[in-house]
């Protein structure tokens, strides 16, 4: 019996990307790879730590990955983001909160697109689990490292 696939919540910017990283391996990492295995086939220089033990190193990755990035792609459903007037916070807002020292505004997104460098957190995240339906005026708590920290949430995009 199969088991019905995990969807997995991704924006168009998030799945272009991944598109975008499964072309690059597909079509220019893999044949350069595959060029550099054969390449030292021919040589018969096949001992270890050489060229052709590290590319079937690399070439077993880069087939992993495009296994991993054709699986969540196949997987992938769409965030809506044109929410417009959002009345509480959903996958794919943009919230703008402040706790006592300054606002920060965070975009909510699925665990595959979460990039903390770039204020893209998880729904899935302790900060995303707890601003998950609320509105604006709302206060929640979130326990980080450095403590238990409040959030008022100010705006929702």
């Amino acid at each position: 019996m199969d088991t019905p696939k995990e969807r997995i919540p991704l924006t168009k910017e998030g799945l272009a990307k991944l598109k975008k990283e499964l072309d690059t391996l597909v079509n220019i990492k893999r044949p350069e790879v595959v060029e550099r295995l054969a390449s030292s086939r021919k040589i018969g220089d096949m001992t270890e730590e050489n060229d052709y033990t590290q590319a079937k190193q690399e070439l077993s990755f880069i087939d992993g990955r495009i296994d991993e990035l054709q699986e969540v792609i196949g997987s992938a459903v769409m965030i809506d983001e044109g929410h417009g007037k959002c009345q509480e916070i959903k996958l794919g807002c943009k919230v703008t909160v402040k706790n006592v020292h300054k606002e920060h505004v965070f975009h909510l997104v699925g665990e595959w697109e979460a990039d903390p460098t770039e204020a893209k957190i998880s729904h899935q995240s302790p900060l995303g689990q707890s601003l998950l339906g609320k509105k604006i005026g709302d206060k929640v708590d979130v326990e980080a490292p450095v403590g238990k920290i409040v959030y008022t949430i100010i705006k929702i995009d």
